[in-house]
């Protein structure tokens, strides 16, 4: 099913840049531009590496000339997340495209990549609470608390794999129809951000 395949993709992104651990390591993507699994396998390195950014950020004694060229990065990498995601949403519509929606089919709230971006950050909690529960230096009771933290992941994992391969078996049933929508968001664009605006 695809969403096990995208879970596997998942954490092999997760765990390769586990190995060097530093937001400033090379990307290389071992899958097929041609794939879908290349875009997956980007998509999460993207959410990893935000991931540590959001953990920097947050360091009480950060520099304040740090922490704002670290803000842009994370403003550039959540761009760059969410035009991954319309990518992603492309693949599903040409996938679908042909298919004959039923005379009664609905449209759902939340489009197919949007999903897929929820269960790329949930296989991070995952990873990272998986972390909390094996840390040796931690006492019985976080030890405890993060194991049933993770036991409601792993729920949550289960649902949400579930719901993405049944949403797309509606779409392949003509169950439901997709559309895809640019995001357009406005603070990143000189002509629609007032402040940017007034700078040009």
């Amino acid at each position: 099913m695809f969403a096990a395949t995208a879970w596997k993709i998942f954490n092999e992104s997760i765990e390769k840049y586990h190995l060097l651990d530093r937001v400033d390591q090379e990307f290389q993507n071992p899958h097929d531009a041609k794939e879908i699994a290349h875009l997956l396998y980007k998509k999460n390195w993207i959410d990893t590496v935000q991931w540590h950014y959001e953990d920097l950020i947050r360091d009480p004694a950060i520099d304040p000339v740090g922490a704002l060229e670290l803000k842009r990065k994370i403003d550039a990498s959540n761009q760059e997340r969410t035009d991954l995601v319309e990518y992603i949403d492309s693949y599903f519509y040409e996938q679908y495209k042909e298919v004959n929606a039923q005379a009664n089919a609905t449209i759902n709230t939340e489009s197919p990549a949007w999903a897929v971006d929820r269960l790329s950050i949930l296989a991070l909690k995952v990873y990272h609470m998986r972390e909390e529960v094996l840390r040796e230096d931690a006492s019985p009771s976080h030890t405890a608390q993060c194991q049933e933290k993770l036991e409601v992941l792993l729920t949550q994992k289960e649902d949400l794999c579930l719901a993405i391969d049944q949403l797309l078996a509606d779409f392949e049933a003509g169950n439901k129809y997709m559309k895809v929508y640019k995001q357009m968001k406005m603070y990143n664009d000189a002509d629609l951000n007032p402040v940017l605006r007034a700078q040009k």
